[in-house]
């Protein structure tokens, strides 16, 4: 009993500060939460929080603010992610599926998730080596000359022109738009482009090579493997108190894509939202950064990683809530693209 209200007023705690930026006194979580208890319960119970290293007095006669283990245990110990109202679901929604392609897709996906966390927004692009490909089509511009269009499972389309020695009829086209695919259609990359090799000594043909070449080409274009789209920077002028601490590192870092891929981490499927409070992430001088982060790609397959970086005093519900919705959002345009 003692330990769940314990967690009702740390709770109280970080909510307050989060909203206010002020460190909190018993007197008002006495006043602004229904905690069912006298001021000296619960000034016994910040005592034995700040005991136990989860809130701390950053000031003499100052009240208090939590600590990174004190948000560690706020986050594990949420209940329920705060739900995203009907009004922000059509947001996202209403300004997502106007995407037209997957450049665009990004460049929103960034914009929203900044303007709903009111936080900085990062999304990397979906790693080309992790997806799969979807179709190919082969477009006849001359006689001898066609265009090799590749379709990946991350919405992205990749053109190469392609001469050939011999004219070719609509049959022979045909066929060969068959056997690309037959040998292609599904695979990731690597094994797609294993195929699509292995095509060349079953089919002696000059037109045969030629395709293969460009068709490899366009899959072993890796540029977008370490390409992030960065959004919202503005955001941190609310933190000017932080500056030093918190936000001028953040800003410094935000040149690095690097620096942010690794702040990202892995991908991961299944919804499932990561929180790396202060220390936890990988650099000592953004140890006052929190970032809240999750996969996405199509039919559950997390092919890049998305999410916010911010000072560690953030909306920690608010934010998963927003970083899972657009997540789950952007998947199910790739599914249907």
């Amino acid at each position: 009993m003692q330990e769940d209200r314990k967690l009702a007023v740390l709770r109280a705690i970080v909510e307050d500060y989060v909203s206010t930026e002020e460190p909190v006194g018993s007197k008002a979580l006495v006043e602004r939460h229904s905690l069912g208890v006298s001021s000296a319960t619960v000034r016994n119970d910040m005592a034995a929080l700040e005991d136990e290293g989860y809130i701390t007095q950053p000031h003499t006669s100052a009240g208090r603010v939590p600590t990174d283990k004190g948000y560690r245990l706020f986050v594990d110990r949420l209940t329920t992610v705060k739900p995203m109202s009907a009004a922000e679901k059509r947001a996202i929604s209403t300004f997502l599926d106007g995407a037209v392609d997957l450049d665009d897709v990004v460049t929103r996906s960034v914009r929203v998730l900044s303007q709903l966390t009111r936080q900085v927004a990062v999304v990397q692009y979906p790693t080309l080596s992790r997806s799969t490909v979807r179709h190919i089509e082969l477009v006849a511009l001359a006689p001898n000359r066609l265009l090799a269009v590749v379709i990946l499972s991350t919405g992205r389309v990749e053109q190469r022109l392609v001469e050939v020695d011999a004219d070719l009829t609509d049959e022979a086209l045909a066929e060969l738009r068959s056997l690309v695919n037959r040998s292609a259609t599904g695979e990731i990359i690597a094994d797609a482009v294993v195929a699509l090799r292995g095509l060349v000594p079953e089919r002696d043909a000059a037109t045969v090579a030629a395709v293969v070449e460009a068709l490899v080409d366009a899959m072993s274009d890796h540029r977008s493997d370490e390409r992030i789209a960065v959004g919202g920077t503005a955001n941190l002028a609310r933190y000017g108190d932080s500056f030093d601490s918190a936000v001028r590192p953040l800003l410094e870092a935000l040149e690095e894509h690097v620096v942010l891929l690794k702040l990202l981490g892995e991908a991961h499927v299944g919804g499932g939202v990561t929180v790396r409070i202060g220390a936890e992430g990988p650099y000592e001088e953004l140890s006052s950064t929190s970032v809240v982060a999750t996969g996405y790609g199509p039919r559950d397959e997390a092919l890049a990683t998305l999410g916010i970086v911010g000072p560690t005093r953030m909306d920690y519900p608010g934010t998963m809530a927003a970083v899972r919705a657009v997540a789950r959002y952007v998947s199910r345009i790739l599914d249907e693209g």
